[in-house]
């Protein structure tokens, strides 16, 4: 009878999958290999998000378009990212990560190759709202995903990290933009095919990838994860001795999606929607639009080709940048310093006559705008539990992408009824609301597990209350 009970406190009394993983002092060979396939999804992924801003200005010439036919263009891609974030969290929860993510990638490389052959504007918006749906879904699981499967104090560094690569992206597509473009009136079709190339990418992850072992574990499935991570328990071992005891992050449940609006986590829901809001038709408003605002501003077609290609020189350095304090200081209160800087750098460019600070604020705005990129895409998946990060990561990001779909139709009728200026007051404007809300109103992430992150409803509660307990390290369930 003894020795049934001791068997029975053995089982209760071994760690979770979950804690073993976040105990590993660094990653791993596996999760470097891991790494570099995140990356060339990122890569692909932001290469087609951006490819439309490179070609609309010979689309435009082409087709004979107005500035509010490449407003309904842009705003496409956003409508279908709604539906693709939305139903990739969905799928994501339901299906497992890393299916919805391959998934995702052969669908938007599908359509991405169709963009190509499109003989009109009615062909080329239908190709681009459902491009957007696979580029969205493909993101926000990734970013669960990468929350999921590395050390918690790497977490950060890891999203900061796979950004970087996958942000080579837009001067890849920058710059095969500006030799390509200008060979004739048909070559934008190019960068549609280049686009597509992230179908090769998928088909490598359908071996190399495994399933997001938190998901497994908390959908069962165990057993299928636990060779996953003994393996990574064995690297870690040959590379640095002994492991640290894992800490236990408590017990997974099932989801409701009822509980994005419910009492734990309403708060967190509607600021990071709001957040996103903002971003949406800051970061957008800007980047989407610069080509085709600088052509109507002046500048020749193939003048604002090779200045935007510069611009996206920024975007790599800028992700690497927050690799130095990611993982360091508070993420809300970073985003809100970074996006403040943001907003007055907008203004400048907008007002100013002067190429130099035309560049050199445009760099700026390129690498920082990237910079509080990674903090983003690390602060979103870790602000909802294990059972409900697809879900909620999806759900935010799909209100995002519908203001998104909004600021196309804004930025349009803001430059044709007020001129070039007022949009970049426009986007400064909206970047500093976008600090302001997550730096007031949002959760303490940085170096705190996934599970403590997910019991603590109110951060300043959550610091009161371990203060009292003279504890440093546990979160407060709510009450």
């Amino acid at each position: 009878m003894a020795s049934t009970a001791d068997s029975a406190t053995s089982r209760v009394a071994e760690p979770s999958l979950a804690a073993r993983m976040s105990r590993l002092p660094s990653a791993t060979p596996t999760q470097r290999r891991w790494l570099v396939l995140l990356g060339a999804l990122m890569l692909f992924d932001q290469a087609d998000l951006n490819a439309f801003a490179y070609a609309a200005p010979a689309v435009r010439a082409q087709w004979d378009l107005s500035v509010g036919d490449i407003g309904i263009l842009t705003s496409a891609s956003f409508f279908g990212m709604f539906v693709g974030s939305t139903a990739g969290g969905w799928l994501a929860d339901r299906y497992g990560r890393k299916w919805t993510i391959i998934g995702a990638t052969f669908w938007y490389s599908a359509f991405s190759l169709a963009c190509a052959f499109a003989v009109g504007m009615v062909d080329l918006t239908i190709y681009r709202v459902l491009t957007g749906a696979g580029l969205q879904a493909m993101v926000a699981v990734l970013l669960a995903y990468v929350a999921e499967m590395f050390p918690r104090h790497l977490r950060g560094r890891i999203q900061a990290l796979t950004l970087a690569v996958g942000l080579a992206g837009i001067p890849l597509m920058a710059w095969f933009s500006r030799f390509v473009i200008p060979t004739g009136p048909s070559a934008w079709r190019w960068i549609f095919v280049l686009g597509a190339g992230g179908v090769v990418i998928g088909i490598v992850s359908i071996w190399k990838l495994p399933e997001s072992v938190r998901w497994q574990e908390a959908n069962g499935r165990g057993a299928s994860a636990a060779p996953i991570v003994e393996k990574l328990e064995r690297e870690a071992l040959s590379l640095f001795g002994a492991l640290p005891e894992p800490e236990e992050e408590g017990p997974i449940v099932k989801a409701r999606t009822s509980e994005l609006f419910g009492r734990a986590y309403i708060r967190r829901t509607l600021v990071a929607a709001v957040m996103l809001t903002f971003l949406a038709v800051g970061f957008y408003g800007f980047n989407s639009w610069l080509p085709t605002l600088l052509v109507d501003h002046g500048l020749s077609a193939s003048q604002s080709l090779t200045y935007t290609s510069i611009l996206s020189l920024a975007a790599v350095p800028g992700a690497l940048f927050a690799w130095l304090f990611i993982d360091r200081w508070e993420r809300r209160r970073m985003l809100w310093i970074i996006e403040s800087i943001v907003a007055v750098l907008m203004l400048v460019f907008g007002f100013t006559n002067s190429a130099v600070v035309l560049v050199a604020s445009g760099l700026l705005i390129t690498l920082l705008l990237q910079t509080g990129t990674a903090f983003v895409f690390t602060y979103l998946p870790e602000i909802f539990p294990t059972r409900l990060r697809g879900t909620g990561t999806g759900f935010v990001n799909g209100i995002g992408r519908i203001a998104g779909f909004g600021s196309g139709f804004l930025i349009a009728g803001v430059y044709a009824g007020l001129g070039y200026a007022a949009v970049f007051i426009v986007t400064a404007g909206a970047m500093a609301l976008m600090g302001m809300t997550v730096g007031v109103f949002g959760e303490r992430t940085t170096n705190r597990s996934l599970e403590q992150i997910a019991t603590t409803t109110d951060p300043t509660e959550d610091v009161q209350a371990r203060k009292a307990a003279g504890r440093t390290d546990e979160a407060v369930s709510p009450a």
